[in-house]
């Protein structure tokens, strides 16, 4: 019979020569942190700054008061405040969903595609660090 450390040696080495990988390791999780952090950090100052200028678009000045017929000026100034909020909207969900990956980290699900159970390629993590889904997955959702 067997030791039990030959035994594990040899499901290691049959893990090693043959299983998917099934999560990511610590160290790479780790990385994937640093990239998420940057990231967040990066995407609220985007947001201050969108809503800096949302609260310098309502200024108590007298632009509105003026007699002159400025419709063309009024139109471009509240498409301009639709398309900051929709920014910030935006924005906002980004940070959203950037912290739900480091609860995924802390979970150590992170990586891990919500559709076929893979893990999600080091490189398109990297890129979108917020993805839920592997290529495959969204490719065939279209």
């Amino acid at each position: 019979m067997p030791s039990p450390h030959l035994k594990q040696v040899r499901l290691t080495l049959e893990i090693m020569a043959g299983a998917e990988k099934t999560r990511y390791s610590d160290s790479e999780l780790k990385e994937f942190k640093e990239i998420i952090l940057k990231k967040i950090d990066k995407a609220e100052q985007d947001l201050d700054l969108l809503r800096e200028q949302f609260a310098n678009d309502k200024n108590n000045g007298t632009d509105d008061t003026s007699p002159q017929f400025k419709s063309f000026e009024e139109g471009s100034s509240v498409m301009s405040k639709e398309s900051n909020s929709q920014l910030a909207a935006r924005q906002e969900k980004f940070i959203r969903d950037l912290k739900n990956a480091l609860i995924r980290i802390e979970n150590k699900t992170y990586g891990i595609c919500r559709v076929t159970g893979k893990l999600i390629e080091a490189e398109r993590l990297k890129l979108v660090p917020h993805a839920t889904m592997s290529m495959e997955a969204k490719l065939k959702q279209r």
